[in-house]
């Protein structure tokens, strides 16, 4: 664990003090974790955490899978797959956020902050990366493995049967009733270049469409998914 240097030499930093003992964690540099917490919407001239959340993502997946291969012995291959993707999605992401009360550290835009963009779920689940590729950066795997593990116990303590992702069920579901595979098209995109925001509408033959939003593409179409198996009472 690094030395102390969230006090004195750099004020504005001082509130993050409080994250720190929460992670259990003391950053070498504390510019790291700044640059973590900044939105890119902010204002300031500081770094944004993108970059930081490139890297946070991929230490994650390693973490968890490295994880899930030593706790899940004899599972095979597609199940721990399953298992990984349902551990380290964005919804994942976002409650741990919550449970690190990001919402209250995360720096945006003086728009943004009025709107409560620092509390979206996206925004948390995407701080939450950046903060686990910061402390990567900063005092290497291990201290990043301790934090995930310390908030990911719960995920990582689910049920056996793993819960299929919304895509999957939706098209399993389609074929079981003999209709054609969904459709998911692009119906519009909004927002800054920095925090697009993506719709995407999903269109199954006698069920007509239902829509999804989301960060990315990706997410969007899952959003989608999940929009039409509630609006259905599949699961």
């Amino acid at each position: 664990m690094g030395s102390s240097a969230t006090s004195g030499k750099v004020p504005h930093l001082a509130p993050l003090a409080q994250l720190s003992a929460r992670l259990g964690y003391t950053f070498k540099d504390v510019e790291l974790l700044h640059q973590a917490l900044t939105h890119g919407s902010s204002n300031r001239k500081a770094k944004d955490y993108e970059r930081l959340e490139f890297l946070g993502d991929r230490v994650l997946s390693l973490v968890i899978a490295d994880a899930l291969f030593h706790t899940h012995a004899k599972e095979k291959e597609g199940k721990l797959a399953a298992r990984h993707s349902a551990v380290v999605r964005g919804e994942v992401c976002a409650d741990v956020g919550e449970a690190m009360g990001l919402a209250d550290y995360i720096k945006v835009g003086d728009t943004e902050k009025k709107t409560g963009v620092h509390r979206m779920k996206s925004v948390l689940g995407d701080a939450v990366e950046a903060l686990i590729g910061a402390i990567y950066v900063d005092g290497g795997l291990e201290p990043a493995r301790k934090v995930i593990l310390r908030y990911w116990t719960e995920a990582l303590k689910k049920p056996d049967t793993v819960e299929k992702d919304a895509k999957t069920f939706v098209q399993e579901w389609v074929l079981a009733k003999a209709l054609p595979l969904p459709r998911y098209e692009l119906a519009g995109r909004q927002g800054p270049e920095h925090r697009p925001e993506f719709t995407v509408r999903l269109l199954i033959e006698k069920h007509g469409t239902v829509d999804g939003v989301g960060p990315t593409k990706q997410q969007a179409e899952m959003a989608a998914a999940q929009a039409f198996i509630a609006r259905e009472h599949l699961r």
